[in-house]
């Protein structure tokens, strides 16, 4: 039961009780309700916001979310490491194998050139991580290129290696008579006198002096192109062609040891010394032929004299003496 509640009237000097009006307690009620109504809703937005209860669905996403931007460091870490080694491999293949074959150097603008197309990553747009995946995205996408251009500089490197193989074993690089079985490097390529008008004429070739029958070696891989008496003056001779323009002759032999169409390597013997054509003496008429122009044999044997041979030879070359064809 309710208190009933009184006022002083001073009109009346009496207490009169005090009557409640209906409408003003539902106005009273009604503020009341929607100031409790307004509150809750701020209060749940606040909470809402603060993230102070998650639903354990989105506590997993969450969880998720944090495990999947951990693996992007990691990758990203991992392509660091990675773009590292790989730079090491670009810098040697620019700066140490290609500049040794004589290859052009790969740009770095070309080799890290990302990819056309302005709209090539907006299907990664819309994620919590949107840029960080974009962006290992892209770093990737660059990656796998350079390595595609780097596996294709070394292929290229490698045809390179295998052709200098296949050149180095061609071109004529040894004498065609032994040391120990020369009288003399009798004479060299240059002006020298004729030993049959005594005029002073071009020598073509060098004479290496020896006995009759002494082997005469092939100085490069090739193909016996010649081996016949046919040639004025150069009487039995043989001539190899190693490709690559270049062509070695051996003249004035005894006898071959090959024939026509043959292939040979260095150091196979071709023929012996003799003294057949124009000649004064037993010895090997030699001459190195590049595109079809004689050139000096001096500048071919790398391939069997110790640096004090060779200058003794070199010296032994220059002497404008008589040659002996």
């Amino acid at each position: 039961m309710s208190k009933v509640k009184y006022y002083y009237d001073q009109d009346s000097l009496s207490y009169k009780k005090i009557e409640s009006k209906r409408g003003k307690k539902l106005r009273d009620f009604t503020l009341i309700s929607l100031a409790f109504f307004i509150f809750g809703i701020f209060g749940a937005l606040f909470l809402l916001n603060i993230n102070l209860f998650n639903t354990p669905k989105e506590l997993s996403l969450e969880r998720e979310n944090k495990q999947y931007e951990l693996q992007l460091k990691i990758i990203n870490k991992k392509m660091e490491l990675m773009e590292d080694a790989l730079a090491h491999v670009e810098e040697k293949d620019n700066s140490i194998y290609r500049v040794y074959f004589e290859a052009d150097p790969i740009p770095d603008d070309q080799r890290k050139a990302g990819f056309g197309g302005i709209n090539r990553y907006d299907n990664l747009d819309g994620y919590e991580n949107s840029e960080i995946i974009k962006t290992t995205e892209k770093r990737l996408d660059i990656l796998k290129k350079r390595i595609v251009i780097q596996s294709k500089s070394l292929n290229e490197i490698k045809k390179l290696a295998d052709d200098k193989e296949k050149f180095l074993a061609k071109i004529p690089a040894i004498q065609p008579v032994r040391n120990d079985n020369l009288k003399r490097m009798a004479s060299g390529y240059g002006w020298r006198s004729d030993p049959f008008t005594k005029a002073r004429k071009f020598h073509y070739g060098m004479d290496f002096s020896a006995k009759t029958g002494t082997p005469v070696y092939a100085t490069g891989d090739g193909v016996i192109a010649r081996a016949d008496n046919r040639s004025s003056g150069y009487g039995n001779h043989i001539r190899i062609n190693h490709g690559y323009g270049y062509i070695s002759l051996y003249a004035h032999l005894s006898k071959y040891n090959v024939r026509k169409g043959q292939h040979v390597k260095r150091g196979d013997i071709i023929g012996y010394v003799g003294n057949t054509g124009r000649s004064r003496g037993p010895h090997c008429h030699y001459e190195v032929w590049k595109d079809g122009e004689r050139i000096n044999p001096m500048n071919f044997y790398y391939g069997s004299l110790t640096e004090k041979e060779f200058d003794a030879m070199l010296k032994a070359s220059t002497l404008e003496n008589q040659s002996l064809d």
